[in-house]
């Protein structure tokens, strides 16, 4: 297809072509967002190799009773009310791996942003909260820690 054919097309169906640079627009400005937003969005594999590693921080924004019905093994449980840079959980973890992690991600999101501004340098969210780890098959353990 060429530029001719392009402007054909794009000219026959304006909907569509509208459609198209808005979807294009949105995809750019939500990427840009993704890149500047001060922390890392990790995936389920990416965490359990932190985990692994020692030394992360992670902290599970869920309510107590869906934290009880299931966590991350050495996750804990803050109300997102309550959590902020000077919690105990991190107060002392500017330089650690902190990772948040929630059932939706909004509450980790909201969290990390606050983190980031307070200094903190190396923040993570767990991509797709509690949800993405039961869909990789990873392990949850029930209770309180």
């Amino acid at each position: 297809m060429n530029y001719e054919e392009l402007l054909a097309f794009a000219g026959r169906n304006p909907m569509l072509s509208a459609a198209f640079v808005g979807l294009t627009v949105a995809i750019i400005v939500t990427e840009i967002r993704r890149m500047t937003r001060g922390y890392r969005g990790l995936k389920p594999a990416e965490l359990t190799q932190l985990i692994n590693a020692g030394g992360t921080v992670v902290v599970d924004l869920s309510s107590s009773s869906d934290f009880e019905k299931g966590h991350i093994a050495g996750s804990r449980n803050v109300q997102p009310s309550q959590f902020g840079p000077e919690h105990k959980l991190v107060a002392n973890a500017k330089q650690s791996p902190v990772v948040l992690v929630c059932r939706s991600g909004t509450a980790s999101e909201t969290a990390a942003k606050a983190l980031k501004k307070a200094g903190f340098e190396n923040v993570s969210v767990l991509e797709g909260g509690i949800p993405s780890w039961q869909q990789a098959e990873l392990p949850l353990v029930k209770g309180r820690n």
